[in-house]
């Protein structure tokens, strides 16, 4: 993606882990961009090989992009928030990879889903029938219909919202409600309706319903989505508030930061007896992961995949390293030799990490076994990512600006360093 210069001060307050809001705010507008491209990317695809896409599948396409299109030109900020969400682009992901056929065909079918949440969150008059494959309709970070029905019609008036699958038409049908029309908030009630529920705080909701919250081969390695059956919300909802707490008293720079730029919790099932956490490259601001054991856990997992998303979108704006090469090096944190992308990325989450510890142990009104345990991780890891980012320089694979921003990693690295950690 070409794009200007990016402003050297606030790419080297990324590298050196600051949460300003500037950061974020660049890398959200890098998303939004990305996005967009590749929304335009799938259009094109269709339209030039419109004869090898099933017709049905065609017009749903097309209607849902006209629908998408008119929402668009009266409520722009709902239609950024929908294609902006974390799922959206790994949506996009799989239907731009997808060869022609029935199952692309099937990805073409979720641009409705977007278009009619996008629809019902801006308000108004909205009258249409949707298929319901598998009999569900997902409303992406809003939640989910469930229905014994091939296609449901969807009727919306200023402020609600009636669903009415085939066959089913004199049965009580699911209502969704436009409670806060400023930012397109919906809650529902009514048969076959869950929600998608908010993590108190933020701008985080613990989605365990959407269809592509956790493709198929995530991150290269097996993760397996929680069924929403067995998520228990009340652990997840106090887990999440202790993790909140913790890292407000820890460091509220970084626990604004996490509010503002985790917009999906996701579980998943724990590898074994060990905690999983994991990012997606396409759906920045998600965080995969099962239930820890405690807030403390919570805390290094969301901080942990915040920078993987922070780094995999800053990479998409401006690359830090070229091609995929056979090199591989070995790195302190896994036993299995990485690519010179995951040495950078492996780096830089262990260094906002010890970043975190350094301030669990160096803050005022830490919990003492938070401390303890701060410390002794920060001894495990500090020397580990001090040697990755020494590899990283030696290497002829970074950037020009890659080498820059892990320059500027390193003297953060070193300021960390810099300060004894008194983990009694």
């Amino acid at each position: 993606m070409s794009a200007a210069p990016l402003p050297a001060p606030v790419v080297a307050r990324l590298a050196r882990l600051s949460p300003a809001p500037a950061g974020l705010t660049l890398l959200r507008s890098a998303l939004h961009t990305r996005r967009l491209l590749l929304l335009k990317a799938l259009l094109v695809r269709v339209h030039r090989h419109r004869a090898s896409v099933e017709p049905g599948a065609l017009g749903r396409f097309e209607r849902a992009w006209d629908l998408l299109e008119r929402v668009e030109r009266r409520h722009p900020a709902v239609v950024r928030d929908v294609l902006d969400y974390p799922t959206t682009g790994a949506w996009l992901a799989g239907a731009l990879a997808e060869p022609a056929g029935p199952a692309f065909d099937r990805l073409l079918g979720h641009l409705d889903n977007l278009a009619v949440t996008a629809a019902l969150r801006a308000g108004g008059a909205l009258d249409l029938t949707v298929e319901t494959p598998d009999g569900l309709l997902p409303l992406p970070g809003v939640g989910r219909l469930g229905v014994a029905a091939d296609r449901v019609r969807v009727s919306a008036g200023e402020r609600t919202v009636r669903f009415h699958p085939d066959g089913a038409r004199h049965a009580a049908p699911a209502v969704l409600t436009l409670t806060d029309g400023r930012r397109g908030v919906l809650t529902g009630r009514g048969p076959g309706w869950r929600a998608v529920r908010p993590l108190h705080g933020s701008a985080a909701r613990l989605d365990d319903l959407d269809p592509y919250r956790v493709p198929s081969g995530a991150g290269g390695r097996v993760v397996v989505a929680a069924d929403p059956a067995d998520t228990d919300h009340a652990a997840w909802s106090a887990t999440w508030r202790a993790a909140q707490d913790l890292l407000a008293r820890t460091d509220p720079g970084r626990a604004a930061e996490v509010a503002r730029g985790v917009r999906a919790v996701v579980p998943v099932l724990p590898r074994g007896p060990r905690h999983l956490g994991a990012t997606l490259s396409a759906a920045p601001g998600a965080v995969l992961t099962s239930l820890p054991a405690e807030g403390r856990g919570m805390v290094e997992t969301v901080v942990h995949e915040l920078h993987h998303s922070k780094l995999a979108t800053l990479h998409e704006l401006m690359p830090l390293y070229g091609p995929g090469r056979d090199a591989v090096h070995q790195v302190g944190w896994r036993p299995d030799p990485r690519p010179i992308a995951g040495v950078l990325h492996g780096a830089y989450a262990h260094m906002a990490l010890t970043d975190l510890w350094w301030r669990a142990v160096t803050a005022d009104g830490v919990p003492a076994a938070w401390r303890h345990a701060a410390g002794q991780q920060f001894d495990d890891i500090h020397d580990q990512v001090g040697a990755a980012l020494l590899i990283l320089l030696e290497s002829d694979e970074l950037t020009v600006e890659g080498r820059e921003f892990v320059h500027q990693m390193r003297q953060h690295h070193a300021s960390l360093g810099a300060a004894p950690l008194a983990a009694g």
